[in-house]
């Protein structure tokens, strides 16, 4: 278990590594470009096998306690340690982590972006899967700072170079934003470590805050959600987001939605909560509204680019709503419930499943059509998907459900758990606000649903105005594309008829990690 853990993490450096080599003679198939190509696949796979393994050796009894443990002293100066560790927590968004990789891997092989050399593409894509991965699995704020870090030069190549239109500006928007949402956090990561005496996560978590003072932790909480916040992205720190996911190759947008996007809800789960409770009772009323607002206008904004006539992007449409489930992520976390929390970390898997499999979609369509505009997919195809690629209609469909929160599928927990907890906030924080922002979050439900389904409408049924083109040729889901998503879909079915195999992971690990480690 703990050779697996650190396998892992470590392990898509070295394949990175791999990949800028020369082919071995005998293996570079019809070229170097996809020798390379299947070496990305195979990489990724291997660690995706390592990952199920680690699950599978995974004590359930046990999920508060750490796993896998490796602790072994780093920079004794700074008492900076190579502390790596699962719980509960962790463990879902590792094994989410390599499945989407390797899935993003394999769509790859078949249908790579337009762009410089494959080789890159691939060691890019391996090293941001191990900062990833890393993020996941330390426990130390020093090195989850460089994790975090870790995938922002990864990104911005594969957003700058791969890319489509417009990708130049939105790559640096994105490093950009990050980059100073970033050092804020270090500074309060710095204050943490050197007011306490350990960058240790366990033991911080253990005190429970009682080393910091009150004005320490406010100040921490402060920077470090700020840094935390743009990585989420939380309302109105999100700007970067839409035009990142537009720009950025179909990959690309799945990996952001479905992975980067959990690094920063992860931190205020595995770091504010448990290290700055006092600094996050103060703070959560604020997050909670933040979340509140953000929900309802990531669904504004959808319904506005979902409506005929305003040239609504589908990528922008799915960037956008991912700033309204995130919010549902935040108003769950800000609860500081053992419900909102766990409700919080639900959403979290379940967003990218779905997200990650809406954006495969979108992407698909984009190659067919070489066109997201809504206006064009709903009018000049006339019949639409239904009546030319039924089954990739059928699947829009049901990703769009899904991510509306239809109950019996995964969407529908994370959402409700989250207003469950708004519901009935921690002790000391305003029920009387929460209250507010659960009518919020409700009404945003309802908006959800009401965009999704004018872009099932419109995408799978046309515009019956719309005269059919009769050349107009569309494939069916090939073999490649059926192989990449259903895992996604079956996971989005079985998480939401049997909740308790998540729920029964991260509960004990939650009322541990609110109680302070003593519970």
């Amino acid at each position: 278990m703990q050779f697996l853990l650190a396998f892992v993490v470590a392990a898509p450096l070295l394949g990175a590594a791999a990949a800028l080599l020369p082919p071995p003679p005998g293996l570079k198939g019809k070229s170097p470009g996809q020798a390379v190509l299947r070496h990305g696949v195979t990489v990724t796979g291997v660690i995706l096998a390592a990952a199920i393994a680690l699950a599978l050796g995974f004590d359930r009894d046990t999920p508060a306690r750490f796993q896998a443990t490796t602790d072994i002293s780093w920079i004794p100066a700074l008492n900076v340690r190579i502390h790596l560790g699962i719980d509960g927590i962790s463990l879902p968004l590792l094994l989410m982590t390599a499945l989407l990789f390797f899935l993003c891997a394999l769509y790859s092989y078949f249908k790579f972006p337009d762009g410089p050399s494959p080789k890159a593409f691939v060691a890019l894509l391996l090293v941001l899967e191990s900062g990833t991965l890393a993020t996941f699995a330390v426990l130390d704020l020093l090195l989850f700072f460089l994790a975090f870090e870790m995938v922002l030069i990864p990104m911005y190549f594969l957003i700058a170079r791969w890319g489509g239109a417009q990708r130049q500006a939105a790559a640096w928007k994105f490093i950009l934003y990050t980059l100073l949402g970033s050092v804020v956090m270090l500074l309060g990561l710095l204050l943490i470590g050197l007011n306490s005496g350990t960058f240790d996560m366990v033991a911080l978590a253990s005190d429970n805050g009682r080393g910091l003072t009150h004005t320490t932790q406010l100040l921490a909480v402060l920077a470090i959600g700020l840094g935390l916040a743009v990585k989420t992205p939380m309302w109105p720190l999100h700007s970067w987001l839409p035009d990142a996911h537009t720009a950025a190759p179909t990959v690309g947008s799945v990996l952001l939605a479905g992975v980067l996007l959990k690094m920063g809800t992860y931190g205020f789960v595995r770091i504010l909560l448990p290290v700055t409770p006092d600094g996050m009772a103060t703070f959560a009323p604020y997050l909670g509204a933040f979340a509140a607002i953000g929900i309802v206008y990531g669904s504004l904004a959808c319904l506005s680019l979902a409506r005929k006539g305003n040239k609504g992007d589908l990528k922008r449409l799915i960037a956008y709503s991912s700033v309204g489930h995130m919010g549902f992520v935040l108003l769950g976390i800000a609860s500081m419930t053992p419900t909102g929390v766990n409700g919080a970390l639900f959403a979290n898997i379940a967003h990218g499943l779905i997200t990650g499999l809406l954006f495969f979609l979108v992407g698909s369509l984009k190659d067919r059509y070489n066109t997201a505009d809504l206006d064009t997919l709903a009018g000049a195809t006339g019949a639409a998907l239904y009546g030319r690629a039924p089954r990739l209609g059928a699947l829009l469909a049901f990703a769009a459900v899904a991510s509306l929160g239809l109950p019996g599928l995964a969407g529908f927990w994370g959402e409700m758990l989250a207003l469950f907890g708004a519901f009935d906030p921690a002790a000391g924080l305003s029920r009387p606000a929460f209250l507010t922002y659960m009518a919020f979050g409700a009404f945003g439900t309802l908006l959800t649903a009401a965009y999704l389904l004018i872009v099932v409408r419109r995408v799978c049924m046309g515009d019956p105005k719309a005269q059919p083109e009769p050349t107009l040729e569309l494939a069916d889901i090939q073999r490649y594309e059926f192989a990449a998503w259903t895992p996604l879909a079956a996971l989005t079915v079985l998480a939401g008829l049997w909740p308790a195999v998540l729920l029964g992971l991260t509960d004990p690990a939650v009322q541990k990690l609110l109680a302070g480690g003593n519970a």
